[in-house]
């Protein structure tokens, strides 16, 4: 919504533009996923049915798609005048602090229901997948602070990496895949025929390599030991060592596999949104070998509003690639940017299944790069 101010009919200057976000309190809809655990536990209470311990996942493959839904799509785009105040509001700021105290109340929450509430192994892994997504979620937090200057948000990145055991993510999205992105040589970055559970083991043995490689490689150049805690690989991993040890000596044995599950549930779906983020899409190349800079058509995009609001932008990921130090209230809807057909929550749940992917995804990127195939990021086997 743009508000104008004006004066005998002319327009205004563009400094006397005034406009207010239509957003700006949706965004703490975003709360609702880190206390998933809580909205389990009371939905159970009132309906006795164990399914609800499953009130994260049921929240983000079935509400928020429904929702999208009815919400449609939205392309519209803050002005370029109000860029630098909203920038600056700290209120956006705010929304992703406040995710991390409810993400890590849930996960204690968990630990409390699995070894006190009456539930059977079914009901165990519900609550397992509910923080598992919070989990998943934490580190799309984390990618939205770990891009960013000061201190103390890179820190709370690897705070909120620390639940998933992903800790490494930090290092290898910012200095390997935001440098490889849409080429082969990206571990991150899925091919065209490559289903996602072929996808899943390349990316994460792929990032866990490059993110020691790079960190390793940054510490020589310091003259500083690789096994240090100036390791920013080992320093994240080390606060989910002391993580899990704290929640086992408070809950128990009994809680190991179940914070092991909802570590493997939460990176996983990162690495799924991961899979559809730039799924076939190439940089091309330089006449000096090199690849073109990154730019909006490289990254699929998604302007559905509901699933935006509680993945902070991240569907806008066009932008985000092209400007990675810009804050999600600014990211913008890139008309030039190839298109998903619906929010990722849709996508990922089909990238699952890789027939239901390949038919609805595949015709999109044919027609995006015109059916040249020496354009598309293929799969080895394929050629």
């Amino acid at each position: 919504m743009a508000l104008y101010s004006r004066a005998g009919g002319r327009p205004p200057a563009a400094s006397a533009i005034r406009w207010k976000d239509p957003r700006r309190y949706y965004w703490l809809l975003g709360l609702l996923v880190p206390l998933s655990p809580f909205i389990g536990w009371l939905l159970v209470d009132r309906f006795h049915l164990g399914l609800f311990w499953a009130a994260g996942a049921l929240l983000l493959v079935g509400v928020v798609p429904l929702i999208d839904l009815v919400a449609g799509v939205d392309k519209s785009n803050p002005p370029d005048q109000a860029m630098a105040a909203l920038e600056s509001d700290r209120y956006y700021r705010w929304c992703t602090y406040l995710f991390l105290p409810l993400q890590y109340a849930g996960l204690v929450f968990a630990c409390y229901v699995w070894t006190t509430a009456p539930m059977g192994w079914p009901e165990r892994f519900a609550m397992a997948a509910t923080v598992g997504v919070v989990a998943g979620v934490g580190i799309n937090a984390a990618h939205e602070l770990g891009h960013k200057r000061p201190t103390h948000e890179r820190w709370l990145a690897k705070i909120a990496l620390a639940q998933s055991f992903y800790g490494h993510f930090y290092v290898e999205h910012n200095h390997g895949h935001h440098l490889r992105v849409a080429t082969p040589d990206d571990p991150a970055t899925a091919r065209y025929g490559e289903s996602f559970w072929a996808f899943l083991p390349r990316s994460v043995i792929g990032g866990v390599r490059s993110a020691w490689v790079h960190e390793r490689a940054r510490l020589r150049r310091r003259g500083a030991r690789t096994w240090s805690v100036r390791n920013e690989v080992l320093n994240a991993w080390a606060l989910s060592v002391v993580l899990f040890a704290v929640l086992v000596a408070a809950f128990g044995w009994s809680v190991a596999p179940w914070l092991v599950v909802q570590a493997i549930l939460g990176f996983t779906f990162l690495e799924a949104a991961n899979y559809l983020e730039h799924y076939g899409l190439l940089r091309g190349k330089r006449p000096d070998g090199r690849y073109e800079r990154v730019a909006p058509e490289h990254s699929w995009n998604s302007d559905h509003v509901v699933s935006n609001v509680f993945l902070y932008h991240l569907q806008r990921h066009s932008d985000h690639h092209a400007n990675p130090m810009r804050r999600y209230q600014t990211l913008r809807s890139m008309p030039n940017a190839p298109q998903l057909p619906a929010g990722y929550a849709v996508l990922i749940v089909l990238a699952f299944v890789p027939p239901l992917w390949r038919r609805v995804m595949d015709p999109l990127l044919l027609e995006h790069y015109d059916h040249d195939l020496s354009r598309i990021n293929v799969q080895p086997s394929r050629v």
